[in-house]
């Protein structure tokens, strides 16, 4: 026959059931903070790791900039002391000339006060040009601007207009 069926563990049965979904709740809501601890951590390593990328890149981007700077000095150095040889090169050539124009050009009249005029000029611009060099034609620009701006002006207009026809091709 069938035997009684036990009260006592039907009785139990709704306790142990929501004890079980009390216990499954539980570890939800453990793995559910866990999870989330978890997440965060990860968030916020990757934020670190950002971060330090980002240091890392304004850090190379910085030393480029730093090295194309310096470079970019290294090469205005260079062209300014070619232009200066250049500048010295030239005022040695026209001293040569001046010197040379003295010594074959006639001495008496008119020719010879020219050539020696022309000759006295060549060596004193080419001592000018020794001495002060690619700054110094800068310097003596500047300050004859200055001094004659409107006639400069009209000086700057001719060369421009100049180049124009000279660049501009003819048909």
């Amino acid at each position: 026959m069938a035997g009684p069926s036990n009260p006592t563990k039907n009785a139990n049965e709704p306790h142990n059931a929501s004890q079980a979904v009390s216990n499954v709740a539980d570890r939800a809501k453990e793995m559910a903070s866990n999870a989330t601890d978890r997440a965060k951590e990860m968030a916020s390593n990757l934020g670190d790791k950002a971060k330090e990328a980002g240091t890392a890149a304004v850090n190379k981007a910085e030393g480029a900039a730093s090295y194309v700077g310096h470079k970019a000095e290294d090469a205005a150095s260079y062209v300014g002391h070619k232009a200066d040889d250049a500048t010295a090169a030239v005022g040695g050539g026209l001293r040569t000339l001046g010197s040379t124009l003295r010594q074959k050009a006639p001495q008496e009249g008119m020719v010879g006060d020219a050539s020696s005029a022309v000759a006295n000029t060549l060596e004193r611009t080419g001592r000018h040009l020794q001495e002060e060099g690619f700054r110094g034609i800068v310097d003596d620009m500047t300050n004859a601007i200055r001094r004659n701006p409107i006639p400069a002006l009209f000086v700057g207009i001719g060369v421009g207009f100049l180049l124009a026809r000279a660049l501009t091709p003819r048909r």
